[in-house]
């Protein structure tokens, strides 16, 4: 698909369905939130979830009641820590305040460091604890990973353990997502059988740059595939963009 192949309409409409609307500052207010959840309730077209700190996630549940857009949150971020046992407390105390989704941090730094095992076991403590139903993404890092090798590893433990999606990136790090890491860990889903999605996060700017990680999809796995089941894209900075090229003409 390329940025011309439909009407700018059509294409801010498809893309705001698989977004990730996103808040994650360190000074997010509950007026804020409120206003983000207004913001998202009001889009021409809803996104498909909205991620937010794990202190936001019970009033953004009420404040999204009686829509589809899911509530994500965040453990072990941004840091991705080697604890599995601090992950589940976190996890944990996210499902029981609402949260739908779990966008969760590989220790990418064990990995790194030779500690495969120590990556995997909190991968592994995240994925029981996320009961059927909910949603988990694990956050690979691939700007701190660097190489295609180490983020095919990290897209290994992933698939393995059965997690919902790969993601790029938390956006606190310097380089995030790139379509180089991206088509690695697309290679990896598709080698898997297309199971496991695919988030795009991170330094994501314009249109072009989205439609640029959904050609990547579709390339590799079908027009059909990449739905808000299967593909999602943390570019908040589009979102007033996308609402008002979507939005109906007066």
């Amino acid at each position: 698909m390329s940025i011309d192949a439909r009407s700018p309409r059509a294409l801010a409409a498809r893309l705001l369905s698989l977004l990730d609307l996103t808040s994650l500052g360190e000074d997010d207010t509950p007026a804020r939130i409120e206003a983000l959840c207004a913001s998202a309730r009001a889009a021409p077209v809803l996104p498909a979830a909205l991620c937010i700190y794990p202190e936001h996630v019970g009033s953004v549940r009420r404040s999204l009641q009686g829509t589809a857009v899911k509530v994500a949150t965040v453990v072990n971020f941004p840091d991705g820590g080697s604890d599995p046992q601090r992950v589940e407390r976190e996890t944990r105390r996210a499902l029981a305040a609402g949260a739908d989704e779990i966008d969760l941090v590989l220790p990418y730094r064990a990995l790194r460091d030779g500690d495969a095992a120590g990556a995997r076991a909190v991968v592994r403590r995240c994925r029981t604890v996320c009961a059927d139903g909910v949603l988990l993404k694990l956050i690979l890092e691939t700007g701190e990973l660097g190489t295609p090798e180490m983020i095919r590893a990290a897209c290994a433990i992933g698939i393995e353990e059965g997690v919902d999606f790969l993601k790029t990136s938390t956006g606190k790090v310097p380089v995030n997502a790139t379509p180089e890491a991206a088509a690695v860990m697309l290679d990896a889903i598709a080698t898997a059988g297309g199971r496991c999605g695919f988030k795009a996060a991170g330094g994501i700017r314009t249109p072009a740059a989205a439609v640029t990680y959904l050609d990547l999809a579709e390339a590799r796995l079908g027009a059909g595939w990449a739905d808000p089941a299967h593909f999602r894209i943390g570019a908040s900075a589009l979102f007033g963009e996308l609402c008002a090229t979507a939005a109906p003409a007066a």
